[in-house]
């Protein structure tokens, strides 16, 4: 069975106006280009009056590069409440966009050996000591690369969100 090591644990909270769909798509393209498969494996929406609730979960997993021993998992949790349309005045031009409140969990997990080939009995005594002595140094240094790149990734849909908010007035 595989290891989990939590790596990373944030969130990104926004409430005002905000274009879901250019976020979603910006996500979804800011994923693919760290060469993650995204799956989204939870979409529920909730109906009110004049607005809607949603939630929706994406998995993206990559394999770590030069090694069948590691993966990457990041688990992305979006929060939408009273997601409703508005419109807003860009210049002389009036767009559609969303208003209501944003939240987005993000956690990172390091995956130690994801095909389970060192599972039987003695070989999990092996493996403990392979990542305790041989390999934890390795270890480290994957965990602290994906840290980075879960820091660089909430960076960058913040800046997205601020130049969103900025432009949107």
């Amino acid at each position: 069975m595989a290891e989990k090591d939590r790596v990373f644990k944030g969130k990104i909270k926004q409430s005002g106006i905000f274009d879901f769909k250019d976020l979603y798509e910006f996500l979804f393209n800011l994923m693919d280009d760290e060469q993650y498969d995204v799956h989204e494996s939870y979409y529920r929406e909730i109906k009110k009056a004049d607005s809607k609730n949603v939630e929706l979960e994406w998995k993206c997993e990559k394999p770590v590069p030069g090694s069948n021993y590691f993966k990457f998992s990041i688990s992305i949790l979006w929060l939408l409440i009273a997601l409703k349309k508005t419109k807003v005045k860009r210049g002389e031009q009036e767009v559609s966009m969303d208003s209501g409140t944003l939240d987005i969990f993000f956690t990172a997990d390091l995956i130690k050996d994801p095909a389970g080939t060192w599972n039987k009995p003695l070989m999990r005594y092996f493996k403990r000591i392979y990542e305790r002595f041989i390999i934890k140094k390795r270890i480290e240094d994957y965990e602290l690369k994906l840290f980075e790149e879960m820091n660089e990734i909430l960076a960058e849909v913040k800046a997205f969100l601020a130049i969103e908010g900025r432009h949107s007035y």
